[in-house]
């Protein structure tokens, strides 16, 4: 792979991954829905939990470990923007152990909806925060993490 092509890749990589993210949102918003019905959805539901919250937390904690330092050594007027994001990570984490938790003690459906709502407009709205201030940084970004650990495992 010629630099141009790693270069947009780490750009387009994070695309995908908050395309996947949004996509295990859904399906875990439809699991929560469907198991207000029926015992088995139930049990799927926290399987999907589990998946997209472990998938959720991945993507954040290789950021803040591998993509954000590389980030900031080549763009350090992006530390603040950087900082807020990292700010959000630590936010989403309190929102996903609150999740996780009302799951493992099987709360009642509108409270699991509630805390997956309020996870859901978070992520979104940091999502396109983090993609408005940095794709164009990505599309020049040299640095030698593998996507899969600067962005999680998704």
């Amino acid at each position: 792979m010629s630099d141009a092509e790693r270069f947009t890749a780490w750009s387009d990589e994070l695309r995908r991954v908050h395309g996947r993210l949004r996509e295990a949102l859904r399906v875990t918003g439809e699991a929560l829905a469907a198991g207000e019905q029926t015992a088995p959805a139930a049990r799927d539901l926290l399987l999907y939990c589990r998946g997209f919250c472990s998938a959720l937390d991945s993507h954040h904690r290789g950021q803040d470990r591998s993509l954000f330092p590389a980030i900031e050594r080549e763009h350090p007027d992006l530390a603040p923007t950087l900082r807020k994001l990292e700010q959000d990570h630590a936010m989403m984490a309190h929102l996903i152990e609150g999740l996780q938790s009302a799951v493992e003690s099987d709360a009642a459906p509108a409270d699991l909806a509630r805390h997956l709502d309020g996870l859901g407009a978070i992520m979104e709205s940091h999502f396109r925060y983090e993609e408005r201030q940095l794709l164009t940084v990505l599309d020049t970004l040299a640095a030698d993490a593998a996507p899969r650990d600067a962005l999680g495992t998704l």
